[in-house]
């Protein structure tokens, strides 16, 4: 799995960070995303999956 943000959308709700935060931050300035690893592990990609699909500004981009 590959995983690609579009930060400018970003509304920072944190949902991301809180679904998956060894793959997802938020920026202390802002709250706005920060991808932390881009190829997550397989044990990852069900919370990487949750958090795509809870982002309220759909950012999130997961390539399988």
């Amino acid at each position: 799995m590959k995983v690609t943000i579009d930060a400018d959308r970003c509304v920072a709700s944190g949902m991301c960070a809180y679904s998956a935060p060894e793959v997802f931050d938020q920026s202390e300035e802002d709250g706005v995303v920060v991808l932390v690893q881009d190829s997550p592990s397989a044990d990852q990609h069900e919370a990487v999956r949750t958090a795509a699909r809870n982002c309220p500004a759909q950012v999130i981009t997961l390539d399988q």
